[in-house]
């Protein structure tokens, strides 16, 4: 069974963020919380590097507004209506 304990959460209006900066944001939350700074270095390394790791990579899910960055600790943005639903994509 997989346990998750609520680190941060925030809600801000969508439009002072771009897409780039969402991706920015979550990998700086996810470098504070929980990396070793020979970590992050790793993360920013050229992929084929011997230090390289993906512990900062952001992914996108295909269907609705959300990205993701992290493992453990993780940290997840999305893009909600007035109600709190995460937006879905047309398809």
């Amino acid at each position: 069974m997989t346990v998750t304990t609520l680190i941060f959460e925030t809600k801000v209006k969508r439009t002072i963020f771009s897409e780039y900066q969402i991706e920015a944001l979550l990998k700086a939350l996810v470098a504070k919380a929980g990396l070793t700074y020979p970590e992050i270095v790793g993360a920013y390394a050229n992929r084929n590097a011997k230090i390289a790791n993906v512990h900062l990579d952001v992914h996108q899910d295909s269907t609705q507004a959300t990205y993701m960055c992290g493992s453990n600790p993780h940290f997840v943005a999305s893009v909600v209506d007035s109600k709190g639903k995460i937006m879905v994509y047309p398809t």
